[in-house]
This record gives structure tokens, C-alpha cells and sequence, in this order.
């Protein structure tokens, strides 16, 4: 960036000495011609140089009034292509009529367009090809070439109105302006050939880094690929060890227990048949206890409805059959978007109102729920509420502790209430800002 503002600083340098080098011609120029009137030698100057000049007062006006026209021009950002061609044909134009007014006694203000049109040719078979063409034009836009088509009247003859030592030293002065502006020249060009070399390597270094960085990348994504299939199969591992535990500790005691029974009321049948009832409600007491441990044991895995449908047309579904299974009056309203959420956040949102809705009906004995599911922000609240019995000291039982850990994990928070019914409020951060498809 220092190497870039350098440059700039050196175009602007230009600017200003190629301002001054003109209105230093023009005034000299006025200066003389108004010398000549002044003194009455003007119709004999006139017949020597053989054209009639510019009005005096109208030299430096026209010249400062293109100059700041060519400055607008160059004030222009271009990239390429046809606009640059265009514009640059403008600014060769505009210095053109500059030197025209001057007597092409100066055609400095050429190197100023090819310092800023070196800008926009970031390679060097372009900026060749711009610097041998404007070089070209800039050693033809002499005066000794242009008098012979354009009728000019050169600073020197102007200057005969002064005596030959201050006309050396005007002159002197006048070609020390160019010689500076050559020499600025050329330090622009150094200075911008070093930023463009430096820019370069600096490209080439970001390359070898992005190149190293993908390589990384690429380790990366490998490694990740492998440590994903490691935790599924470890997760796999864990959930068939989880039910294989629960089978064993439900099931196999379950069925221990109908087994014994069922033997002990064969044995019982014909000598104690009062004895072989109370036996056989307790085997049943045993069974319907072993099928609550199945559905608590399964209860972890993805629901079925979820399976089949979409979140929203799941919960519609489960109330639906909640409603017409039982007389509940269940109110269901839903002003949020439920296709941006993962499959793990899908069975949480589900189970909530799964769970809420069976306590309430099953403990509170409730004949209204009201659901109430919105989005404020980044996060989606779920309301349940009942008009059941609710519950003066709450003990939290698997449905709750189940809902506030899977919460937990997804960075949400829950809170119910066993006043004036039961309520359950449930907020859970929506991670993703577009929506999934279906």
C-alpha cells in the first residue's frame, strides 16, 4: 500500500508541474503580445510571423480552462476496452489543443496521460504497447514538425520582445520545468514497474499459502470423514448396547415374572381357582408394567409420523388423533415456519407437544389444551397450556427430565407451571437462516 500511495503522490506532483509549466508559457505569452500592442510594434510582429495570434487576455484563460478540462478527464476511473480507448483519444485531444494554444512551445502534459492511462494496463505486453505509442506522439507533436501543416507561432518568437540574456533566462527556466517533469516521469514508472513486481510476489506468496491451505483442507476433510464414520458406528454401538440393556433389564424381567405366574396359576387352576385370579392380575399387572418399559425404552428413537411427514403436518396429524381418540378440546395454532430446523430439533419440537399433550390429559385430566408455536427472532417458543388440575408441587418426572435435557442439548430452555392448570413453555434457537426443503 506505501508503494501504491507513492505513485500517487507522484501523479499528483505532475498535475501541479505541468499546471504551473503552462500558466508560466501562457502568461509569458500574454505578457509579450501585450508588450508588442503596448508599444506599437504589433502590426510589424504580426507581418513577421505571418498569422494573426490568440487575443492576449484570451491565452491563459483558454489554456487553464482545458487544462482543467483534462484533469476532469483524467479524474475519470476506467478499466479497459472501449471506454479507455475512448477516453484516452479525449485526453490526447484536449493536450493537443493545449500545445496548440501554446505554439506547441510545451508538450509535457503527454507523459501526464501516459502516467495515469499506465494504471489501467496491469500487464506489461500492454503497457509496452501503450508507451511506445504515446512516446511516438509525444516526439511527433513538435514544433518544427506540426508548423509545417498547423500555422504556430513558437515561445522564442515571442520572446524576441525581451533583450537575449533575460530571453535565455526565461527560456532556461521553461526547460527546467520540462527536464523536471521528464525526470518525475520516470520516477512514476519506476515506482509503478517495483509496486506491480511487489504486487506479484505478493500474489505469488498468497497462492503457495492458498495452495498449502487447501492441502490442509483436504487432510482435514479426511480426517473429519473418518472421524465421522467412527461416531456413527460408535453411536450405533451405544444405541444397540442401550436397548440390548433395556430388552434385558424390561423385557427379560417381564417375562421372567409371566412365566413363573403362568406356571404357579397352572398348578393353582383346579385346587385354588380364587387364588388363580388374583394370580393371573398380577401377571397382567406385570405385563402392561413390562409394555410401559418398552415404550419408555423406545421412546428415544425417531418418531414415525416424522418418518412419513413434515414437521408441521405431523403435529396437525397428532392432534387430530389426540382430538378425535379422546373428548379433549385441543387448540392448535402455529405462526412460525417449521421446515428450518434438523431432524434432532424436528423430534424435540414433536415430543413437547407429544408429552405435554398426554400429561395433560392423562394427569390433569383436562378437557381443553391450548398450543401455541411462533418465532421471535432466532428462536421459536412452543406454549401448552390446560384448564386440568395442574399441580401445586412438581415432580419432575421422565417426560420432563427427558424434555429438559434434549432442550439442554440444543441450547434451549424450558419452564413449566402447575398453577391454574398445567403450562409448559419451550424456547429452542433456530441455527439456520434458510429453510430446508422438504
Amino acid at each position: 500500500m506505501g508503494k501504491v500511495r507513492f505513485s500517487h503522490y507522484i501523479l499528483v506532483l505532475m498535475k501541479n508541474l505541468n499546471f504551473i509549466t503552462l500558466f508560466y508559457i501562457a502568461m509569458l505569452m500574454q505578457y509579450c503580445l501585450t508588450g508588442y500592442i503596448r508599444e506599437n510594434s504589433a502590426l510589424e510582429w504580426i507581418q513577421k510571423i505571418n498569422t494573426i495570434p490568440m487575443a492576449a487576455w484570451k491565452i491563459p484563460i483558454v489554456t487553464v480552462g482545458l487544462y482543467i478540462t483534462l484533469l476532469l478527464l483524467l479524474y475519470i476511473q476506467n478499466t479497459s476496452g472501449a471506454e479507455l480507448l475512448l477516453k484516452l483519444f479525449f485526453e490526447l485531444a484536449v493536450s493537443f489543443c493545449i500545445s496548440y494554444v501554446l505554439g506547441f512551445s510545451y508538450t509535457g502534459i503527454i507523459l501526464l496521460i501516459l502516467a495515469d492511462a499506465m494504471r489501467y494496463f496491469p500487464n506489461t505486453k500492454g503497457k509496452v504497447s501503450l508507451v511506445l505509442a504515446i512516446c511516438i506522439l509525444y516526439l511527433l507533436v513538435d514544433y518544427n514538425l506540426i508548423s509545417a501543416y498547423f500555422k504556430v507561432t513558437a515561445l522564442e518568437v515571442y520572446l524576441d520582445y525581451f533583450q537575449s540574456d533575460a530571453r535565455s533566462l526565461l527560456l532556461g527556466v521553461k526547460n527546467v520545468l520540462t527536464s523536471l517533469n521528464m525526470a518525475i516521469f520516470i520516477i512514476y514508472v519506476v515506482a509503478v514497474v517495483r509496486t506491480q513486481q511487489s504486487e506479484k510476489e505478493r500474489i505469488l506468496v498468497l497462492n503457495e499459502k492458498l495452495n498449502a491451505a487447501n492441502d490442509e483442507l483436504k487432510r482435514a476433510n479426511i480426517q473429519l470423514e473418518e472421524y465421522a464414520k467412527e461416531s456413527e458406528k460408535a453411536a450405533e454401538t451405544r444405541e444397540r448396547n442401550r436397548l440390548a440393556r433395556e430388552i434385558h433389564d424390561t423385557l427379560g424381567h417381564s417375562f421372567v415374572g409371566i412365566i413363573t405366574g403362568i406356571e404357579a396359576c397352572a398348578a393353582l387352576m383346579d385346587v385354588a381357582p380364587d387364588a388363580t385370579k388374583v394370580q393371573l392380575m398380577a401377571i397382567a399387572e406385570v405385563a402392561r408394567q413390562g409394555m410401559t418399559d418398552v415404550r419408555r425404552s423406545v421412546k428415544a428413537l425417531r418418531p414415525d409420523a416424522l418418518e412419513k411427514l413434515n414437521l408441521e403436518k405431523a403435529l396437525t396429524q397428532m392432534v387430530t388423533e389426540i382430538r378425535t381418540a379422546t373428548s379433549a378440546e385441543i387448540l392448535y395454532q402455529c405462526t412460525a415456519d417449521l421446515n428450518c430446523f434438523n431432524e434432532d430439533e424436528e423430534d424435540i419440537i414433536y415430543r413437547i407437544v407429544q408429552e405435554s399433550i398426554t400429561n395433560s390429559i392423562r394427569h390433569g385430566k383436562a378437557k381443553k389444551i391450548e398450543i401455541f408455536i411462533d418465532r421471535e427472532y432466532n428462536m421459536l417458543n412452543l406454549l401448552i397450556k390446560d384448564n386440568g388440575t395442574g399441580c401445586s408441587d412438581i415432580q419432575k418426572g421422565f417426560g420432563l427430565h427427558h424434555m429438559d435435557e434434549r432442550l439442554g442439548m440444543l441450547g434451549g430452555s424450558l419452564e413449566y407451571s402447575g398453577e391454574n392448570g398445567f403450562t409448559v413453555k419451550a424456547q429452542i434457537p433456530i441455527r439456520w437462516g434458510n429453510e430446508k426443503n422438504d
